[in-house]
């Protein structure tokens, strides 16, 4: 004789009635193949959240086991794009039509991307933390693509205390201002005593949030990667000679960057490509090697009904 097992969540009611916002799972490990504009399917490591609102007061409890098994369905058949992630969402409130019509979907992971020296060719591998976010409340669907790009910022106001004590050494040393020598000036901007102070500079972080238009399949994880990179000048290398090395401090040197210079330049590029992101928001933290705290700037896109600071 067999009997069925109790269904907890479907046949008893809530003790205490009540809608909720969200209710689901957090932090579910999961392989997944990711569809990235330009560059072929990749497997990631992806921690998931996934949640579901529970419209019903009187209902106990969402079905959790659904929502693991249609995410389970998409690691093990699918690719994460935008279309499977729309369906994906679909499906969550299609699971629960009876119990719920807003659905939220996080996919956290490392994304992998080979990047090239400065001067030398050399190449090596670069990890960049994405977020792939979407939500569909009552129909009205998001998608968010999340980057974190670590970068060099060198200190404008050490850049110019560093140059101050060069040019004090250097009236100290040649005191006879009528009888210079090249050589001799060249030889000693090439020891410690000629250039006796340089500027202080930070790993540093750009966090970018953007809304991506429905337009778009493939997340295009590469081009925003490439258009922060390209607009700060100092990303952090991988594999570096020490004419990549010489060149980085270059760079460093004609970039000089406060947290505010950062955020500027960056708020520039990401509102000239307007018809690739919806909106943005930007969060700039300079990691100071000088202070023990950092050094932040916070920017938006700034239209109605969009990021928030």
């Amino acid at each position: 004789m067999s009997s069925s097992m109790p269904d907890i969540a479907n046949h008893t009611t809530a003790q205490t009635e009540g809608r909720l916002d969200w209710v689901g799972m957090s932090n579910i490990e999961m392989p997944l193949m990711v569809a990235s504009k330009d560059e072929a399917d990749r497997m990631v490591s992806a921690h998931i959240d996934a949640f579901v609102n529970l419209k019903e007061p009187k209902a106990k409890g969402i079905h959790m086991s659904r929502l693991y098994l249609l995410i389970d369905q998409l690691s093990g058949n699918g690719v994460l794009n935008h279309s499977s992630l729309v369906a994906l969402l679909d499906d969550f409130i299609s699971s629960h039509h009876d119990l719920s019509d807003n659905a939220k979907v996080k996919f956290s992971f490392d994304y992998h991307l080979r990047r090239k020296s400065l001067i030398s060719g050399k190449q090596g591998w670069k990890a960049y933390p994405v977020t792939i976010t979407g939500r569909l409340n009552q129909g009205k669907l998001e998608v968010e693509l999340a980057i974190d790009i670590t970068y060099s910022s060198t200190c404008p106001c050490s850049a110019a205390l560093a140059r101050q004590l060069i040019q004090k050494a250097f009236d100290e040393t040649f005191t006879d201002h009528n009888n210079l020598d090249h050589q001799v000036i060249h030889q000693w901007l090439g020891t410690t005593e000629g250039i006796v102070a340089t500027p202080h500079s930070q790993r540093s972080i750009a966090e970018i949030k953007v809304k991506l238009s429905q337009s778009i399949e493939d997340f295009p994880i590469t081009q925003l990667v490439d258009l922060i990179e390209g607009s700060l000048k100092t990303p952090v290398q991988a594999a570096v000679k020490r004419v990549d090395e010489q060149e980085f401090a270059r760079l460093n040197g004609q970039n000089l960057m406060f947290c505010e210079d950062s955020a500027r330049r960056l708020q520039h590029v990401m509102n000239a490509a307007e018809d690739q992101y919806d909106d943005f928001w930007l969060k700039i933290n300079h990691l100071e090697s000088l202070h023990a705290h950092d050094a932040v700037s916070i920017t938006t896109k700034g239209i109605a009904g969009g990021y928030q600071p």
